[in-house]
């Protein structure tokens, strides 16, 4: 076995990725548990995480690490979640705001057990609901919606530091089930430049079809 980290916190060996587990003895959302010196790691599937599948497409810029604030619009039950919770460790947290009470079920016991996470039950599209939260260095946004960019800037406007680094995932056929991929693309990258600068843009195919994942820094 041949563990190489490639940004904090985030190991690959050959096409797998891992994270060392924050709950030794949680394989809850682990593809599979690799024990290494002592330590354990958690296999993160790139095709239920939208995130790990750019890194494994080479995602070059990796927001998080330990100690991160993340606000993560769109938690659902907390999957992709858990795995930045081991990479943030005890010191950092990350707000998730999710609208559907049967995912936020499901979360509340992830986030029971982990500590670093913050269950918020609310709509994304009124981040005024949620205001009490602090400035986060990470804003990442996956909503399924026909205004993904507007909310994302809401809540950038909102809670994102001025150095900060927001990510999020544009789904094509969620906004326009017509109209090309590509051009649903184009339409929403006008829209973001307006307020950031786009460091990043990768397709998620094949891990996700007709996704682009986007990774800004505010202007």
């Amino acid at each position: 076995m041949d563990m190489q980290e490639i940004f904090p916190g985030l190991w690959k060996d050959g096409k797998k990725l891992f994270t060392q587990n924050l709950l030794q003895g949680n394989t809850q959302y682990a593809r599979s548990i690799v024990r290494k010196s002592g330590k354990e790691y958690r296999e993160w599937d790139p095709y239920h995480s939208k995130i790990a599948a750019a890194v494994a497409k080479g995602l070059k810029t990796f927001p998080i690490k330990a100690g991160s604030k993340i606000l993560y619009l769109g938690i659902a039950s907390g999957q992709t979640a858990s795995f930045f919770s081991d990479i943030i460790g005890k010191d950092g947290v990350i707000y998730g705001v999710e609208i559907s009470e049967r995912c936020m079920q499901d979360l509340n016991p992830v986030a029971e057990a982990r500590k670093n996470i913050v269950p918020i039950l609310a709509n994304a599209k009124t981040p005024e609901d949620y205001g009490w939260i602090e400035p986060v260095e990470v804003v990442y946004q996956d909503v399924a919606s026909d205004d993904q960019s507007e909310v994302l800037i809401r809540n950038c406007e909102k809670f994102l530091k001025p150095d900060g680094i927001a990510a999020m995932v544009i789904k094509a056929r969620s906004m326009d089930v017509v109209k090309e991929p590509r051009e649903v693309y184009k339409q929403e990258i006008a829209k973001l430049e307006k307020h950031f600068k786009i460091v990043e843009k990768m397709e998620l195919d094949p891990f996700e079809k007709d996704h682009l994942f986007l990774v800004l820094k505010w202007k």
